[in-house]
């Protein structure tokens, strides 16, 4: 008998929780962002999950109307190098700016969190979409959007040939000879391209896992074919299963156009959900967090997918779809989907706020344990995802509810590990160690 689809499982953490008002709930540690021994013990309470990795997303600029986890925070490296030694076997990934860094600082930041966690880092691949960065680097204006992921083709490129430049066994490290390195087996890259020049090599020997996992979030059309292309974990938010096989159907037969194996290439939509013993339980918490949004911040969080329009010159009440501004090529693909959204639901600006501030355009569950493991197995099985970036809206209650009740459900269904069989965040996904391409040119 065919042994069942497993599910794989992410936690996206964001200190009190993706909920933009959960800081403000009694059960939140309010400076859950900063806060290191609470942090160390979300993601302990990840790995006793058994989850495959947990996620940090970063952003390059912020104002006083950000989401509260996001005005102050861990620049990620720091943060995943503490956690990599408060866990043993969870992965450990990090967005990581293709717009404001270069090649050679991220490919030697990633490559030594891979040696410092012993093979469990990811790289999130993203272009950057808030235009506001752009002026915390020395620049007037942010790169347009497909110029942004034409920068960030050439920028893996560059990136995996410097995680290339070290074959495997390239360090000798033979006292007797004298010989500490064989040096046909270190490589410079050369590289000169549109956007990069680059010598290399890079300054860390080859690690663990080959090169950490890659990791991709577009949804737009240049995001889409850039997540084909390089990706092995997708990202995504969609709101509604119809949508999610549309978009699992779409991004595996791209996969194939690129003459890759779909089955290493794993998709996983992000979802918010809201626990409770009971669905009365739950639905109440749900309201006890729309009820705590501010007006203003509600407002800013949907502002910043509508490329920073002031929305407080709009009605509230005044149908979303029938407001007249500016198509965003900030997030595009987040702007289509909260259009969507509204004019399914013909929601007025207020409700849209309330709903984007809260999920972010994920999509949102309200009820039992056991009905979100009924909905995963549902997702997994018609063809929606390889699995989930789960994102409590609440943390820690959020999280310990989903490890303590909704994990066991999985697992007596045969959908989720009980342990772990692999030190390394590619062994708990089930991708292949990757080749070199110096050393396969050799052969």
């Amino acid at each position: 008998m065919e042994a069942k689809k497993q599910l794989k499982l992410g936690l996206f953490l964001a200190g009190t929780g993706h909920h933009v008002a959960s800081w403000r709930h009694p059960k939140a540690q309010e400076d859950g962002a900063m806060n290191l021994a609470y942090l160390k013990s979300i993601a302990q309470k990840a790995e006793q999950g058994k989850l495959d990795l947990i996620f940090l997303a970063d952003s390059l600029s912020v104002t006083a109307k950000s989401h509260p986890n996001i005005l102050s925070r861990y620049e990620p490296f720091t943060l995943l190098s503490i956690l990599a030694e408060a866990t043993e076997k969870i992965g450990l990934a990090a967005t990581g700016s293709t717009t404001y860094s270069e090649p050679f600082h991220l490919a030697r930041q990633f490559s030594s969190l891979d040696h410092v966690s012993g093979g469990r880092a990811g790289w999130n691949v993203v272009t950057s979409s808030i235009a506001a960065a752009a002026l915390n680097f020395s620049k007037q204006e942010h790169m347009e959007h497909g110029l942004r992921y034409e920068r960030a083709e050439e920028f893996f490129e560059v990136v995996k040939k410097l995680w290339d430049s070290w074959e495997d066994d390239a360090l000798v490290r033979d006292k007797e000879s004298g010989q500490f390195i064989d040096e046909a087996k270190l490589h410079t890259i050369d590289h000169k391209g549109r956007f990069f020049e680059v010598k290399g090599p890079l300054n860390i020997e080859r690690s663990p896992q080959g090169h950490p996992v890659i990791i991709q979030a577009g949804s737009s059309e240049s995001g889409r074919n850039l997540a084909a292309r390089i990706s092995e974990v997708i990202f995504t938010a969609q709101d509604n299963l119809e949508d999610a096989k549309l978009f699992y159907d779409d991004v595996k037969k791209r996969v194939r156009g690129f003459g890759r194996d779909e089955n290493q290439v794993l998709i996983m939509p992000g979802i918010f959900p809201v626990l409770g013993k009971t669905e009365q339980q739950a639905q109440q918490l749900y309201d006890e967090l729309q009820d705590l949004i501010p007006k203003e911040e509600g407002l800013g969080v949907l502002s910043a997918y509508l490329g920073g329009i002031d929305l407080t010159q709009y009605p509230l009440d005044a149908k979303f779809t029938e407001l007249d501004f500016p198509e965003s090529d900030s997030v595009k693909s987040r702007y289509d989907l909260i259009m969507k959204m509204a004019e399914k639901g013909q929601m007025t600006l207020e409700q849209v706020y309330k709903s984007i501030a809260g999920t972010r355009g994920h999509h949102l569950f309200i009820g039992t344990p056991a009905q979100l493991a009924d909905k995963m197995e549902q997702w997994l099985n018609e063809g929606g995802c390889d699995g989930f970036n789960v994102m409590p809206p609440l943390l820690p209650d959020g999280l310990d509810l989903f490890v303590e009740e909704v994990i066991p459900l999985l697992q007596q269904r045969g959908l989720f590990r009980k342990q772990y069989d692999s030190d390394t965040l590619r062994g708990h996904l089930g991708l292949e160690r990757p080749g070199n391409q110096f050393s396969e040119t050799k052969e």
